[in-house]
């Protein structure tokens, strides 16, 4: 039956497209393709469903992003994730932070066994022998391309966007990075996971697309985005939000935010699932500290030239905050 199913939508298709041709209807101009929508959905239908990666959060074909505040355990969640996908398909995971000393010592007990990782899981550093300083991004980037190609493995992991963009917080900088790596993605058939920092942040506020360094440009690229947060419960507690869905079901949001411990179960460091709650109930209730170090950040943002819209954005607040906060 199914494959009655795709023969018949294959046919339609391609009268759909003689039907556009008759009617005199480029396919092409320069870089846009044109179709019709029912040519488009019909054609798309005959290509099979992506498979989840990781839960409903990072789907194949996708690039996606982690970001966390500094020493939250994103690359420790990272591996994780790269761990668990290696047991069915190659995986390179680009960890552009550890040595290979500080990995093993990561993934070692306190007996001094190592952990065992999938042979399907690969994990690239930089050469600093053939470290390329005068073009480094176009390099990286170059290099990153080949070593999926020749090792042919379509998943990857970038440890961390930072690494490979030193202006990665400038929106427009950061921005023609992504296009190149989107770029990859269609040429290739990549699902890319991308790992990227917050700005210092305030952790009475929930965490919105505005934490992310590089804000909207930055955001707008990926197909999915999900963060870490830190418990004000418990330091040790971390939380995992849902912020961006392209495709699959929007389920970790602000209402049903995934809710971990970092342990070490034999000799592999990773996130425990311990539950799920409201983001407001890990948030950390506001002080009359934390109100007059944002009214401090604001007037500090204010003196470097920076618009009230501009602070609005990166502090994820309000227009009129920034504008009650200027009055006091």
């Amino acid at each position: 039956m199914m494959g009655g199913f795709n023969i018949y939508q294959a046919i339609g298709a391609e009268l759909q497209k003689a039907d556009q041709l008759a009617a005199a209807v480029p396919e092409q101009v320069g870089m846009l393709t044109i179709k019709t929508a029912n040519r488009t959905i019909s054609e798309a239908a005959l290509r099979p469903n992506p498979d989840a990666l990781w839960l409903s959060l990072w789907y194949e074909g996708e690039v996606c992003c982690l970001f966390s505040d500094s020493n939250l355990g994103k690359s420790i969640y990272a591996m994780q994730i790269a761990t668990r996908i290696a047991e069915t398909k190659k995986v390179l995971y680009f960890d552009f932070e550890l040595s290979d000393k500080q990995f093993q010592l990561r993934y070692t007990d306190e007996q001094g066994n190592l952990n065992v990782f999938p042979d399907s899981l690969y994990r690239v550093e930089i050469n600093r022998d053939s470290l390329d300083v005068s073009n480094f991004e176009d390099a990286i980037i170059s290099n990153i391309e080949q070593a999926a190609v020749q090792t042919g493995a379509r998943v990857l992991v970038i440890d961390n966007l930072t690494y490979l963009c030193i202006a990665s917080e400038k929106g427009d900088v950061a921005g023609t990075l992504m296009f190149r790596l989107m770029a990859l993605k269609k040429k290739h058939g990549l699902s890319m996971l991308i790992l990227a920092h917050t700005p210092k942040r305030c952790l009475s506020n929930p965490i919105t697309q505005n934490d992310l360094a590089g804000s909207k440009k930055l955001y707008n690229f990926f197909d999915s985005v999900f963060a870490i947060g830190k418990s004000a419960k418990d330091n040790s507690v971390r939380y995992i939000k849902q912020l961006k869905v392209r495709y699959g079901n929007y389920t970790y949001d602000s209402d049903n935010v995934i809710v971990s411990a970092i342990e070490k179960i034999g000799a592999f460091l990773q996130f425990v699932n311990i539950g799920y709650a409201t983001e407001k109930e890990h948030l950390k209730e506001p002080s009359d500290k934390d109100s007059m170090e944002e009214i401090a950040t604001i007037k500090q943002m204010v003196s470097e030239g920076k618009s009230y819209r501009f602070i609005a954005s990166e502090l994820g607040i309000s227009l009129g905050k920034v504008q009650r906060a200027l009055k006091k």
